[in-house]
């Protein structure tokens, strides 16, 4: 009976080390991304006052698109050899983000998701320098999106706050 061999050594261009200091960095955006995921999706199921529907249709539609990106970057850290954090317990190590206590009044919800997409655009800002010494092109794409998303997202949450 014949043995299957094993698969080929990973030869993408870049470094074994490189791509483990970038899976890193990833992880640890993956983990901002899941905790803010969870954030916005418990402040749509539980705001309440007078911008209910205005903050209920947003934060699903920004809840929506966080649960799309994590697929986006775990998918990332896999095609660079590397498991992809997948549990609680790891997000919690991982996340930059802290879990809110209660459920705030609704402005304070804002506030806290302004601050939440700000994080994950500084975790995604922290890994460009390995990316960019690998030459590791398509991470670079994928965090460029991600900032582009996160800053909008910030900006216009910030929006709601002004007077």
């Amino acid at each position: 009976m014949a043995r299957k061999s094993a698969a080929p050594a990973m030869d993408i261009g870049i470094s074994a080390s490189d791509r483990a200091k970038i899976a890193e960095g990833l992880s640890r955006l993956l983990a901002d991304n899941a905790t803010l995921y969870l954030k916005t999706h418990n402040f749509h199921w539980n705001v309440r006052g007078p911008m209910f529907q205005t903050l209920h249709l947003m934060f699903e539609a920004q809840y929506n698109e966080l649960w799309l990106a994590l697929d986006a970057i775990a998918e990332r850290i896999r095609a660079l050899g590397h498991d992809a954090p997948a549990t609680y317990s790891q997000f919690a190590k991982l996340s930059s983000i802290k879990e809110t206590a209660g459920v705030p009044e609704a402005k304070e919800m804002v506030r806290l998701l302004v601050q939440g997409h700000e994080a994950v655009a500084r975790t995604a800002r922290k890994i460009f320098p390995a990316v960019e010494k690998a030459g590791d092109e398509p991470t670079a794409d994928l965090l460029t999106q991600r900032l582009q998303i996160h800053e909008k997202t910030a900006w216009m949450l910030r929006s709601l706050l002004e007077q």
